[in-house]
């Protein structure tokens, strides 16, 4: 696919001089310590969505039942997600990859299965379109509780194959809450724990590992506006672009401008929140894009291929600081160690082994 055309020239800054800034805080760089929340509610649209809203702001839409066409691999998204002050921050079935749904939960390869979307891409042939386009289907909320200061939702999910035959079985729990350390900031925290339900050995992977080299997407998958293209991406100690893209890092943080008032937002994306970044022995590897497209995806399955035996079970656990704001390298810095921070202070994300009680029966283990 071609890259897109280049932006007119902006410039991208941290906005530490804009005209809607407050006083950072001197020991957190980019921060602008809160005073008071804005309270946290939420809207249940029963059978199509959760939508939460933090004061006047809705910042976040999350559609647990798609009806996207089965080419795009339906499965639960976050589209859209706003920033406090109301800034779009995700991109839904753009038209150079239509099966891209804000932030989503998306694997192209499980077991020979795509839950990804579009095309598989197939050692030694390229991008094939076959008829292995799953679906992750809703089951239940086991809990869906609101606060003014946080969110929780926890799901149980059923994988199904194209065939109609379920493979997987999952509980999904994610979280709102607003960050105490900065009033232009909000957080989602999310986890996965999902378990082989086959009956045979599934493999998990990704294009990469089926041979396209460097191209590990596959995990929890962000697809940004179209005028973050060309944006800026912070990794400890480093700021770049594509050329991030595979880096193994505890997080990465990617700003981009918005189109209209020029204004800036910044996203960070944190592996596995709840645990201190020095005793992680192995930090995820990131798919990055910035040039055809502003895209970042953690990537657990990125270069190395993981099978998971029958009954066996995985789990994966991220957050994403959601920032008004370049903030730049110091910035996103000090907004993910304020992430790790909240989490482990609340460590609101735990979710189970999803239950056995889900491995069989129900009526969406049917066909699509």
């Amino acid at each position: 696919m071609s890259s897109s055309p280049p932006p007119s020239p902006r410039s991208t800054a941290p906005d530490s001089t804009a005209a809607d800034s407050t006083a950072a805080d001197s020991t957190a760089p980019g921060l602008s310590p809160r005073t008071a929340a804005p309270a946290l509610s939420v809207v249940h649209e029963l059978g199509r969505e959760v939508r939460v809203r933090c004061g006047d702001t809705e910042v976040l839409r999350y559609v647990y039942e798609p009806d996207d066409p089965q080419l795009e691999s339906p499965r639960p998204y976050f589209a859209p997600l706003r920033t406090m002050a109301g800034h779009d921050v995700t991109l839904f079935r753009p038209h150079d990859h239509v099966w891209h749904k804000g932030l989503a939960w998306s694997l192209p390869q499980v077991g020979g299965e795509n839950f990804w979307g579009g095309p598989t891409y197939t050692r030694g042939r390229g991008y094939v379109q076959r008829d292995n386009n799953g679906s992750m289907r809703h089951v239940a909320f086991p809990t869906l509780e609101a606060t003014a200061d946080r969110v929780l939702v926890e799901e149980d999910l059923r994988w199904v194959r194209a065939s109609g035959s379920p493979c997987v079985t999952e509980r999904r729990t994610f979280a709102v809450t607003a960050m105490p350390s900065d009033e232009r900031s909000w957080l989602l925290t999310f986890a996965t724990s999902f378990r082989n339900v086959s009956g045979s050995d599934l493999v998990f992977g990704s294009p990469a590992t089926e041979g396209r080299e460097d191209v590990g997407y596959g995990g929890l998958f962000w697809r940004g506006p179209r005028s973050f293209t060309d944006g800026t991406v912070h990794a400890p100690g480093r700021t770049g672009g594509d050329d991030l893209n595979g880096i193994r890092s505890p997080w990465i943080a990617f700003c981009g401008l918005h189109d209209i008032d020029d204004g800036a937002s910044t996203l960070v994306f944190v592996d596995a929140p709840s645990s201190p970044e020095g005793a992680m022995a192995d930090s995820t590897e990131w798919f990055v894009r910035t040039e055809q497209y502003a895209g970042v995806s953690a990537s657990p399955f990125c270069s190395t291929e993981t099978v998971l035996a029958p009954g066996g079970s995985l789990r994966y656990e991220y957050a994403v600081a959601i920032a008004d704001g370049d903030r730049g390298l110091d910035g996103a810095a000090a907004l993910a160690a304020a992430v790790r921070d909240a989490a482990s202070a609340s460590s609101p994300v735990d979710p189970s082994i999803p239950r056995e009680s889900l491995d069989h029966g129900g009526d969406s283990a049917g066909p699509a």
